[in-house]
């Protein structure tokens, strides 16, 4: 008869041994829970710790076995003891019977003790040969333990298995048998330590023969393993008990000896691997950050994340939510993800170690691509070329107004971030630099825009010098308007645009102060633009000889001529001095290519 009474409390022992060795993590759907509309917070909208509830996480689940009886019909006897006697009930495999198959499905169905259905291995696979159970999870589970309850005699010596990459790569469990050395290479009973808590162990328990039917081989993942009263705590452990896949493998078979006796086939038909419960018992791995496990659009098992985290196993924050680096959760910490402090300005943004630690482990989010004309780590200040609009908060869109600096009256395009005001050029003005200040004029040069007017002097016109009595037969003061044409461009050393700044009085010369704003002409004294003196003997200024007045622009054509200063330009009562017209602009240029195409010698 099979000892359903002797497994069950076999296996209740064994729930309460893993609560009360882990705590939370264990057998708690013995207990009575009432569970919050969402366990992922508390009864304030805090996030708390939470973790889907306890299953068993093979119930209705495939698992392929390497070796099934009735493929072909054939003969097993079942072994049963009475006092010192022997018996053996002979019956057939058949799996074109229903009443007769032993399929790998009775392994994860209903396990009802009523109504015993049983997995069956062909008879006699002994060692070397194994038989292997491969049970795949679907998802990464944490698990507690891993059960068989056997409708043959137990193994002699079996191994279990667990994957964390789908069956891709296999670690050993738990070794079980009367000979760990011989079989496993382990010693027997090894003590676990810290040092060594990741690593399986083998035992000789649970391996005797008896009973012949309904014995129970069961393994707790966190049994004797120091660490794990402080599991939340213990990255080692949170990784032993994770798996994806399970593998039972049985090695070596019990048998009474007789196999090799004269009617050894009636023994051999009595020994094969017979279960009739694989049980997985764990929770949906989650991080303490969801509640319960959902399938998604594609039908496969994840959680349901919580605390702004996300993947299968809320093993990483959401996006946007790198302010604080992913952790576990654990009873005393939710650990949820923050989002970045971006001020509504961005969609992305990635963690930094360095500034999190540099914050005292508070903020790492670095803001990316920040939009609406912000920038900085949180987009928390306005771009180059715009300033704050203080009546507008900095998360809204517009927070940020763009300066709009002259580009030629600004010395830049940044602007105060608080005022808006653009960095002016010297004589420049205007919250934009786009006007004159005051005692300043416009000019035509891009690098000082701006001028000073000048201020004439009493003495600089003719009307206030003594014209001399032999004027008219001295020069020919210009009468009308003057034509500018190609002879007299190339008759000339120098053809330049001025304006006449000042003029001050030098002995028996004028010194005018000019502003060269272009040069279609130089002969051998190079003539640069800017600031510059111009030179007149005073009987020519007197006789109007040529006729210059401050403040005005003029074309100025004249010949090379030794200034009375250190530098200058010379004219004389033959240079041309004519009022400036900006019509003669293009054709000065046109003289200008003429002459390089050696034009003036013809002329």
């Amino acid at each position: 008869m099979l000892r359903v009474s002797d497994a069950l409390v076999t296996l209740v022992t064994l729930y309460c041994v893993f609560k009360g060795t882990v705590g939370g993590y264990g057998m708690s759907m013995f207990a009575a829970q009432t569970s919050p509309p969402d366990p992922c917070y508390d009864e304030y909208g805090h996030p708390t710790r939470c973790i889907p509830d306890f299953v068993n996480a093979a119930f209705g689940k495939e698992v392929r076995a390497s070796s099934t009886c009735g493929k072909t019909p054939s003969r097993y006897c079942v072994v049963t003891e009475k006092g010192d006697e022997r018996h053996r009930n002979c019956h057939t495999c058949d799996a074109s019977d229903p009443k007769k198959y032993h399929p790998p499905a009775y392994l994860t169905d209903l396990n009802n003790p009523h109504n015993i259905t049983c997995w069956q291995s062909d008879n006699y696979i002994q060692y070397p040969r194994n038989v292997t159970l491969t049970l795949s999870l679907d998802k990464k589970f944490e698990v507690t333990y891993v059960s068989l309850q056997f409708c043959s005699p137990r193994p002699e010596s079996m191994a279990i298995f667990k994957s964390m990459d789908y069956g891709k790569s296999w670690v050993p469990f738990q070794y079980y048998s009367t000979q760990c050395r011989k079989m496993y290479n382990k010693p027997s009973k090894a003590t676990i330590t810290k040092q060594n808590e990741q690593e399986a162990i083998c035992t000789d328990s649970h391996t005797d023969m008896h009973p012949l039917s309904g014995g129970l081989i069961a393994f707790s993942t966190l049994d004797g393993r120091p660490s794990a009263h402080d599991f939340d705590n213990s990255p080692v452990l949170q990784d032993w008990v994770t798996a994806t896949d399970i593998k039972v493998t049985f090695s070596r078979l019990h048998t009474f000896g007789d196999e090799n006796e004269d009617d050894s086939e009636l023994a051999r038909d009595s020994y094969f691997y017979a279960v009739s419960d694989l049980q997985v018992g764990g929770r949906c791995k989650c991080n303490g950050h969801a509640s319960r496990c959902v399938k998604d659009r594609d039908g496969n098992l994840v959680c349901e994340c919580k605390h702004n985290t996300a993947g299968p196993e809320c093993d990483r924050c959401k996006p946007f939510h790198y302010d604080r680096p992913w952790q576990r959760a654990t009873a005393r910490e939710a650990n949820e993800c923050v989002a970045c402090n971006c001020n509504l300005h961005a969609r992305r943004c990635r963690f930094n170690m360095e500034l999190y630690k540099l914050s005292g482990r508070k903020s790492g989010g670095v803001c990316l691509n920040c939009r609406h004309n912000t920038a900085g780590r949180h987009c928390h200040y306005c771009k180059e070329g715009y300033y704050r609009d203080m009546s507008k908060p900095i998360s809204h869109r517009k927070a940020c107004k763009a300066c709009d600096c002259h580009p030629v009256g600004a010395a830049g395009k940044t602007c105060n971030q608080t005022t808006g005001q653009c960095p002016c050029k010297d004589g420049v003005t205007g919250i934009t630099c786009n006007r004159c200040a005051k005692g300043y004029q416009q000019s035509r040069s891009p690098i000082a825009p701006c001028i000073k007017i000048p201020i004439a002097p009493p003495t600089t016109t003719a009307s206030s010098t003594e014209e001399p009595s032999d004027c008219e037969s001295y020069c020919k003061a210009s009468k009308g308007k003057l034509k500018i044409n190609m002879k007299k461009y190339c008759k000339k050393d120098y053809a330049v645009q001025v304006h006449v700044l000042k003029a001050d009085k030098a002995a028996e010369w004028w010194k005018f102060t000019v502003n060269i704003i272009s040069v279609y002409k130089q002969g051998e004294s190079r003539i640069r633009r800017g600031d510059q003196f111009l030179w007149v003997r005073a009987k020519d200024v007197a006789c109007k000889c040529p006729k210059i007045k401050p403040g005005k622009k003029y074309l100025l054509l004249g010949n090379d001529e030794d200034s009375p200063g250190q530098s200058g330009v010379v004219a004389d009562k033959g240079s041309l001095v004519i009022q400036w017209r900006d019509t003669w602009a293009r054709r000065l240029r046109k003289f200008q290519q003429r002459e390089k195409k050696g034009k003036c010698k013809k002329a």
